[in-house]
């Protein structure tokens, strides 16, 4: 009868999973208070499950600005683990300038740590953009750019991607993984150490999942569209021709060598983008470049 008590009261507490963080925590509270009262449970045991219910529910608070910032240093950090740093200071000061005035326009303008925008030393056509504002594009990327408006375009679409906290929403998945890897370890700690050991793999593996979605899966095809939608906004604020982002994804089709693991795995195909947005773009007539921009653009890309 006690552990049919003990049942039901574990049970409720995984149906109120999704009801709200305070309810679940006062269903662990009472758990172990039960736990302990009909002899199940030890009082350690009871503290135990009080953490862990803790744990788990803290996975379905917002994510505070300060947190996304300091999740995308992470994610960055181990994205230059791959990838080095393009060495070109005047290069990336104008992508900075360039990618600043483009995120003004955006409707995420702000974040705690401010836009930070970057070239990485590979021929790989590819960009990432990270939580909190870390943008990074390649070399390979910057070199099937003809023009800072197609270059525009580029850095436009990962605002996107900022702007909707595509990975963010990726990385809060990950999160309740290593919250139900916490309740593994709770339970765990009367184990010895191999069982201990197998945890800590397990953990570190919820990590690699969290980073191989940003640097391997890529967005869902959804959340691309969305990207590419804000971006056609983003570039009609600020005055770029929207034209420039299937100017640019016709460029990478001609570019892009298939099964490769660059932006043709990560990214839905060219092809597939554009009809979408020229719809988006409409019959509106691209604004003119002015000369002094691709003089601009030419000056800053030299070398790459």
């Amino acid at each position: 009868m006690n552990r049919v008590l003990l049942t039901l009261v574990l049970a409720t507490a995984v149906t109120v999973l999704v009801a709200g963080c305070e309810t679940l925590k006062v269903a662990g509270e009472l758990g172990g208070l039960v736990g302990v009262a009909t002899g199940t449970m030890t009082t350690n045991e009871a503290a135990s499950l009080t953490r862990t219910t803790a744990a788990v529910a803290k996975t379905f608070e917002d994510i505070t600005p300060e947190q996304e910032y300091y999740i995308g240093r992470a994610v960055s950090a181990t994205i230059l683990n791959k990838y080095k740093p393009y060495s070109n200071d005047a290069a990336h000061r104008y992508l900075n300038l360039l990618g600043q005035s483009l995120a003004l326009a955006s409707t995420k303008p702000e974040t705690f740590g401010g836009y930070h925008f970057m070239i990485l030393d590979s021929g790989e056509i590819n960009a990432f953009a990270a939580p909190g504002g870390f943008i990074m594009v390649t070399r390979g990327m910057l070199r099937c750019c003809r023009s800072e408006d197609a270059l525009a375009a580029v850095l436009a679409h990962e605002i996107g991607h900022v702007q909707n906290q595509h990975g963010l929403k990726a990385i809060k998945q990950g999160r309740l993984t290593s919250a139900l890897t916490i309740l593994a370890v709770e339970s765990a700690k009367t184990f010895g150490g191999e069982d201990l050991a197998e945890l800590t793999t397990a953990f570190e593996g919820s990590i690699t999942d969290i980073t191989s979605t940003l640097m391997t899966s890529g967005y869902a095809r959804g959340q691309e569209r969305d990207a590419d939608k804000g971006a056609v906004q983003i570039l009609k604020q600020v005055g770029y021709a929207p034209q420039a982002l299937v100017d640019m994804l016709e460029q990478m089709k001609n570019n892009l060598k298939p099964g490769g693991l660059d932006f043709a795995k990560t990214h839905p195909a060219p092809q597939d983008r554009i009809k979408y947005i020229r719809e988006w773009i409409g019959s509106a007539p691209s604004p003119v470049e002015p000369a002094a921009r691709q003089a601009r653009f030419d000056q800053a890309m030299k070398g790459l």
